[in-house]
């Protein structure tokens, strides 16, 4: 599903935002680096947690989430420079082997977000 576009993205020093909603519809966006994120055999998106407290709390309640990636060095549609839009649901682990997998490389990390996506549209 995942692109290689969007793989060349994460091989690139970037921002990765994602965005949560609390239970009232309130917005709330936090942020990593892209060669942080891990990809799954299954397309999933592996970001590394010391903080995300209030993403955290937001997905427990509503796990829909949008993430965005993208790299000013990675030729888009037409152009140097491309960014992707994906959504999906999100989970937080504290254990087990995709948590495992991800402290191995990013010991600051003690949780990782596990992040299904559902759609991944290329925005530029």
């Amino acid at each position: 599903m995942l692109p290689e576009t969007l793989y060349k993205c994460l091989e690139n020093d970037c921002i990765v935002a994602i965005a949560t909603a609390d239970v009232d519809g309130h917005p709330h966006l936090v942020n990593t680096w892209n060669k942080y994120v891990m990809v799954t055999k299954d397309d999933e998106l592996l970001i590394p947690c010391a903080g995300y407290r209030k993403t955290e709390s937001n997905i427990k309640s509503n796990p829909y989430v949008e993430i965005t990636i993208g790299s000013p060095e990675v030729k888009g549609k037409k152009y140097l420079g491309t960014g992707f839009l994906l959504t999906g649901t999100a989970e937080f682990q504290s254990e087990g082997p995709l948590f495992e997998r991800m402290h191995s490389v990013r010991k600051f990390c003690n949780r990782v977000m596990v992040f299904t996506p559902e759609t991944c549209k290329q925005m530029v």
